[in-house]
C-alpha cells in the first residue's frame, strides 16, 4: 500500500498525524501539490510538485494510484475516481470513503455546487476539531492494520 496525499487543501495537523504513521510504519507516502510543502526527510516520503490549474494534482494522483493503495484526499470526485480504480479513499475528518457513500457524497456535493452557482451562500466546512483529528487517525490506524493482516 502506497499513502498518496491530496496535499493542497490537506490541514497541516493531518500531514502531521500522517508523518508519525509513515515513520512508524514504514508505508511510502507522497504528497503531491502545486505549492512548495516542507516534508521530514525519511526514505519512504516525498513530494512531488505539479502545475497550477484545475485538477493537476488530483490527475496525477489517478495517474500513479495502483489498486490498494491509500488517499487522504477532501475532494469528493477525486475519491470516487480513487474508488474507482480499486483505491481507498480517506477525508481528513475521519471519513472513509466506501463504493455505496461516495455516491451518495457525489450527490450531495453536486447539489450543494448547483445552489453555490445560482448564488446561495453554502458557507464553509467546519473548522477541523479534535474529534475530527482522532477520527482520522482512528480510521488511518484500522486501514493500515486491515492492509497489514491484522
Amino acid at each position: 500500500m502506497h499513502i498518496w496525499v491530496d496535499a493542497d487543501a490537506c490541514p497541516v495537523v493531518i500531514k502531521e498525524i500522517l508523518f508519525r504513521a509513515a515513520a512508524r510504519t514504514g508505508l511510502s507516502m507522497t504528497l503531491v501539490a502545486n505549492q512548495p510543502i516542507t516534508i521530514p526527510r525519511a526514505a519512504n516520503i516525498r513530494f512531488i510538485q505539479v502545475m497550477g490549474g484545475f485538477d493537476v494534482a488530483d490527475n496525477e494522483i489517478v495517474r500513479r494510484l495502483t489498486a490498494g493503495d491509500l488517499v487522504v484526499t477532501q475532494d469528493i470526485p477525486l475519491a470516487a475516481e480513487v474508488i474507482e480504480k480499486g483505491g481507498l479513499a480517506l477525508n481528513p475528518r475521519g471519513e472513509h470513503y466506501t463504493p455505496d457513500s461516495i455516491k451518495s457524497r457525489l450527490s450531495m456535493r453536486n447539489f450543494m455546487e448547483t445552489l453555490r452557482e445560482t448564488g446561495v451562500n453554502t458557507g464553509g466546512p467546519a473548522k477541523l476539531s479534535q474529534t475530527d483529528r482522532q477520527n482520522f487517525a482512528n480510521q488511518l490506524d484500522q486501514i493500515v492494520l486491515r492492509y497489514r493482516g491484522l
